[in-house]
C-alpha cells in the first residue's frame, strides 16, 4: 500500500486517484441501475430478487463489491485532503469571485454536492444493505430455491412520499456532480483534446442526465403504483 500512501501525499497524485475512483464509481452506477430496473418489472419481484441474490452470492462480485466500498471511501478521503489543501493555499477569501465566469456552479460547489451525495449514501445503505444483512428480511421461492425478498423492502421504502423526494432530489445532486465529475476525470488522465474533449462533454452531459433520471423514476413509477 505504499504506492497508495505516495500518490496521497501529492496534489497530483490525489487528483489521480479522484479520477480513477471517480471513474470506477461512474462505471458502477451504470451496471447498479441495470439491476434497479429489474424492480419496475410487471412480476411481483421475481426479476429484482433473482438479481439480487446473484448479486450478493457470487464470489467475484461479492469481491468487487468490497473494492466498490474502498473506492467509495477513498474517493471521500482523497477530495477532503483536496480541498484542506486548496483552502490552506487560499487562507483570505477573494473579495470578488471571478470563477464564476471561467467554471461551472458545479465544479464550484463539488463539495458540498459531495456532502449531500455522502448523506444520502449513509441512509440508503441503512435503509437497504444493512437490512439485506441483519434485518429480518423475508423469503421467496423461486424453482425450489429460498431468496431473500429484497424487492419487499424496496417496495415498503418507497410507499413512503418524504423518501421518495429525498431519493429524487439526491439524484438531481449526483447528477451536477456528474457532470463537471465526468469530464474532469477524464481531462486528468490527460485524455484531453480539442477533438476528443467535446465528445467527452456530451458524453458526460448526457451520462448525468440520464442515469439519475433513471435511477429517480424507479421510485416514482413504484409509488404511483402503490
Amino acid at each position: 500500500m505504499k504506492w497508495l500512501v505516495n500518490m496521497l501525499t501529492s496534489t497530483i497524485g490525489r487528483k489521480l486517484v479522484m479520477a480513477l475512483t471517480g471513474l470506477f464509481l461512474i462505471l458502477f452506477l451504470a451496471v447498479h441501475l441495470t439491476g434497479n430496473l429489474q424492480l419496475i418489472k410487471d412480476d411481483s419481484g421475481r426479476a429484482f430478487n433473482i438479481y439480487a441474490e446473484f448479486m450478493t452470492t457470487f464470489p467475484l462480485i461479492k469481491a468487487v463489491s468490497i473494492g466498490n466500498f474502498f473506492f467509495i471511501l477513498l474517493h471521500i478521503f482523497t477530495s477532503v485532503l483536496l480541498t484542506q489543501k486548496n483552502r490552506a493555499a487560499r487562507p483570505v477569501a477573494y473579495a470578488y469571485n471571478a470563477g464564476n465566469t471561467n467554471s461551472s456552479w458545479a465544479s464550484r460547489n463539488m463539495g458540498i454536492l459531495g456532502t449531500i451525495i455522502l448523506v444520502f449514501l449513509v441512509v440508503h445503505l441503512k435503509g437497504y444493505w444493512y437490512e439485506m444483512h441483519f434485518g429480518s428480511v423475508p423469503t421467496q421461492n423461486y424453482d425450489g430455491k429460498d431468496v431473500k425478498d429484497l424487492y419487499a423492502i424496496v417496495k415498503a421504502s418507497y410507499t413512503q412520499l418524504w423518501y421518495v423526494a429525498f431519493y429524487v432530489v439526491s439524484m438531481v445532486f449526483v447528477g451536477f456532480h456528474l457532470v463537471h465529475g465526468f469530464a474532469s476525470a477524464f481531462q486528468t488522465l490527460g485524455l484531453s483534446h480539442p477533438k476528443y474533449t467535446p465528445l467527452i462533454k456530451g458524453l458526460g452531459y448526457g451520462f448525468a442526465v440520464i442515469v439519475p433520471a433513471a435511477f429517480a423514476l424507479i421510485p416514482i413509477i413504484m409509488f404511483l403504483k402503490g
